[in-house]
């Protein structure tokens, strides 16, 4: 694939799968008011008018076919109006609709992949033409809409006798468009309604016949056999008809008739025949434009407009990575030791122009991590449809509450975290909330169970909470199933009760009895902790038996770069977050305490803290041994406050965070406070720490 046509599969997935998201959006919401608006069908009708043109330009039969059925579907609901549904009508709608959607983005799927998609459509399709002809009154296992066989020779009653040159008694009209459908495509009078309707929206007068196509199933017959006639007042709103007719489908052939007295007879006009339509179900050019009177009224009630642009999420990367190394060679000039050679005025000169410079740095910094922030609604909509399914396949009645959409992440973290949020709702759901709705009656709750997805922003991360009503957990169950599998590493006695409930978080721990298609298989919380802390992240939860259970999880705005302090420890330099640092000071030998373990503390407003060495934790050689000749550092974490002891601080200074080379992976070296490098100013390495998991191998696996 060339790089134009790999340009235009990218815009085709990202389009569709935005268009996807809108419509699984629409229907949950209008799923819970119980009817569908007038709007979201109209928006549903555009969704799949878009989704049939571009799938059929790529050739993507699958995709054009099933969104032209569906396309029709609502054509006729658009027409007819919603109210002509009875509930149970609508209530399998939304059963269908939800089934094409889950149809359509397996598709678009499969596209991503490369692989093959679907050509068995038989069934699906015929359930979505059977509930057309269900609620239009025509007959399910009508046989015209698969095999169009021959028609009976008299015409219905109420059609017009029609073919050859046995035009319409329409004295009025100066000539008719003769127009023939494609052989088999079912439904031939509601397809041929639509063409009429599609030319009525452009303005032109005209007239059809049969007049009641419609609403008569039975005229079916006559316009498999005999076509249908548009009749014009004049030539020249003929040949405006016929450039609509161009950009419809299903269409044969079609000629202009003038109309003859009757007794004379009609001399043959020309035959203008349609372009061969392509063997996909939808014509492969892109989706028309809109008819003038529907652009007139989407004018009046467009919204104000949005200057957006869809950026390839690569060069976004490539973008952050060059701002990176701008930001690297911006401190590599500022710290170049030929500077001590400039006379006073020149390096105040050059100091002018270099804090220009940062400024500039800054904002193009702040501006290129903007772009790649993304509101998280778009994960949050799809856990209501998670919801909404579980909730049928459960039997369960629960409401979903959405808290913070709005609240921005960055691109890539967003894309990580969508696994695991799927995982704890899918978890409350199955785990969470009770079985019995007289147990939770029991215990005086709401009959209607209650999950709440929320997020929000602290000064450097989004915390993203997932609460239920449930049952919650309870610790001894925990630790008696843990202790079953062998996965306890000390006494049952000596576990508190955040250490038990978080046991749930190891490999191969499921409470479930028996396997179900939601859980039961032994893999789950671990891996969410893992895909968590994969983006820096950190998960923890807390549970109350009966009261319900909330899943906390941490994490970081963006990972491209941040504002860090340089310490030293020997001759290493190590770069802290400046977001986790609380406070820096000395102190006196005998300002120190000792806990029962001989653990050096100290207090700082009332409370006490511990200190970890860094030269002894990583066995540096440093001649910075007594407490009083270092600096001592208070940092904290969402769930952990501590004191490093270090040589001594260096400055301030933005750095970019690197990876490590994948050849260090063995060592597994962020599970020893190492959360990733930097490149300084003169070209040396600094390891930069990561707080949370110091903390947990230098105290809690000490």
């Amino acid at each position: 694939m060339d790089n134009g046509m790999e340009g235009m599969l990218d815009t085709y997935l990202f389009e569709t799968n935005s268009l996807l998201d809108r419509l699984d959006e629409m229907l949950v919401a209008d799923e819970k008011d119980g009817d569908f608006s007038v709007d979201d069908i109209n928006e549903i009708f555009r969704i799949m008018h878009t989704i049939k043109g571009s799938s059929a330009m790529m050739e993507f039969g699958s995709l054009a076919e099933i969104s032209h059925h569906i396309e029709d579907l609502f054509f006729y609901i658009r027409d007819k109006g919603i109210d002509s549904l009875d509930p149970q009508h609508k209530k399998e709608l939304f059963n269908l609709m939800f089934r094409s959607e889950d149809f359509l983005r397996g598709q678009v799927e499969k596209v991503e992949a490369g692989k093959a998609l679907d050509t068995d459509l038989d069934s699906f399709s015929a359930d979505i033409n059977n509930f057309l002809k269900k609620i239009s009154g025509a007959q399910v296992d009508e046989p015209a809409a698969q095999d169009a066989p021959p028609a009976p020779a008299d015409s219905p009653a109420a059609a017009p006798a029609a073919g050859g040159e046995n035009l319409p008694a329409d004295k009025d009209a100066a000539c008719f468009l003769h127009i023939f459908l494609e052989e088999g495509i079912g439904m031939e009078n509601l397809r041929a309604f639509m063409i009429v309707n599609a030319v009525k929206e452009c303005g032109i007068d005209f007239r059809y016949y049969p007049e009641n196509m419609e609403s008569n199933s039975e005229t079916t017959a006559t316009i498999i056999e005999e076509g249908f006639y548009m009749a014009f007042e004049s030539e020249e709103e003929a040949n405006k008809a016929s450039g609509v007719l161009r950009t419809q489908g299903h269409i044969r052939s079609y000629e202009l008739v003038a109309n003859a007295e009757p007794e004379a007879p009609a001399p043959e006009p020309p035959k203008a025949s349609a372009p061969e339509p392509p063997k996909a179900p939808a014509p492969a050019k892109p989706a028309p434009k809109p008819p003038a009177a529907q652009q007139k009224s989407a004018a009046q009630n467009a919204p104000v407009k949005q200057n957006l642009i869809s950026v390839n999420l690569m060069k976004l990367d490539s973008l952050q990575n060059i701002v990176g190394e701008i930001v690297i060679t911006e401190s590599m000039v500022t710290s170049s030791p030929e500077l001590n050679q400039l006379s006073r005025d020149g390096y105040d000169n050059f100091m002018k122009s270099a804090r220009q410079l940062r400024k500039l740095t800054d904002d193009l910094q702040d501006i290129a991590m903007s772009l790649r922030m993304v509101p998280i609604s778009g994960v949050f909509q799809k856990m209501s449809r998670i919801v909404r399914d579980m909730k049928q396949k459960l039997n369960k009645d629960v409401r979903l509450t959405l808290v913070g959409e709005e609240t921005e992440v960055d691109k890539t973290i967003v894309d990580s975290i969508q696994d695991p949020i799927m995982h704890m709702v899918r978890n409350a759901m199955d785990h969470g909330i009770e079985d019995d709705v007289q147990e939770r009656l029991d215990l005086g709750k709401d009959p209607q169970g209650e999950i709440i997805l929320s997020a929000t922003h602290t000064s450097n991360e989004v915390v993203i909470t997932i609460t239920d009503d449930g049952k919650g957990m309870n610790p001894d169950k925990l630790l008696a199933k843990a202790k079953e599998k062998g996965i306890l590493t000390k006494p049952e006695n000596e576990y508190t009760k955040k250490e038990a409930l978080g046991l749930i978080m190891l490999p191969g721990f499921s409470t479930n009895q028996e396997v179900t298609e939601f859980s039961g298989r032994g893999v789950g919380m671990d891996v969410v902790k893992k895909n968590v802390e994969a983006v820096g992240g950190v998960v923890s939860l807390t549970s109350e038996e009966g009261h319900g259970t909330t899943f906390t999880m941490k994490i970081p705005l963006t990972m491209a770069i941040v504002d860090g302090m340089r310490v030293t420890v020997g001759r290493s330099i190590f770069t802290i977050p400046i977001a986790n640092i609380r406070q820096s000071f000395k102190v006196l030998p005998d300002e120190i305490i000792r806990d029962e373990n001989g653990n050096e503390m100290i207090e700082r407003m009332d409370s006490f803290y511990p200190i970890i060495r860094l030269h002894q934790f990583y066995n540096i050689e440093t001649d910075v041994v007594n407490i009083e000749d270092g600096i001592i550092l208070w940092v904290e974490t969402s769930e952990h406050s501590f004191c490093l002891f270090v040589d001594e601080l260096v400055g301030e200074q933005q750095v970019v965070v690197k990876p490590f080379p994948s050849f260090l992976n063995f060592f597994e070296l962020k599970n020893f406070g190492c959360g990733g490098c930097t490149i300084l100013g003169d070209g040396n390495i600094s390891i930069i720490l990561e707080i949370q998991s110091l903390y947990a191998a230098a105290l809690e696996n000490s």
